[in-house]
């Protein structure tokens, strides 16, 4: 099966995954352990059937190393437990090969979300509307919503070449 059409199983499991995790993480600023566990578990079930068996391996590999990076990371409190644990869970939908480009669209995607997320909180209206919303008050970014940005992103652009 080619990447773009492995992108295509991925898709439409992954989505549904990625806005629980911005939801969350928005309201919250938590992403359920719940949620990095099924974004494992369609890797796991699909992986196989959509890539070359040690291309699957290799990304388990490759989740393990963000998994290490995150905690480092978190250690310093550059990152939080949970946005470490979704990296790595997000990690194998990407190749070893992709890793650079993702590593851009990442930051792209962290600028893009931290600015709007800075001016939408600031509207009073959302503020109002939206009262229980963590994020909207917190000094801490909810960097869920630039992850599982850059996955879906990711995704996208695969499927459609």
């Amino acid at each position: 099966m080619t990447p773009a059409e492995a992108a295509l199983w991925f898709l439409p499991l992954v989505f549904p995954i990625c806005l629980w995790v911005a939801y969350s993480d928005l309201k919250y600023m938590k992403i359920p352990n719940k949620a990095v566990l099924a974004l494992l578990a369609v890797f796991a079930v699909v992986g196989p059937f959509v890539m070359p068996l040690e291309d699957y391996g290799w990304r388990w590999a490759l989740a393990g190393a963000i998994l290490v990076v995150g905690f480092l990371l978190n250690q310093i409190d550059a990152m939080g437990a949970g946005d470490a644990k979704f990296a790595a869970a997000m990690a194998p939908f990407f190749a070893w090969s992709n890793v650079i480009g993702a590593f851009g669209v990442f930051c792209a995607c962290l600028i893009v979300t931290f600015v709007a997320h800075r001016l939408i909180r600031r509207m009073q209206a959302v503020r109002t509307a939206l009262p229980n919303w963590e994020s909207l008050f917190s000094k801490k970014f909810p960097m869920g919503i630039a992850l599982m940005s850059t996955l879906l992103i990711h995704l996208v652009n695969t499927a459609t070449k």
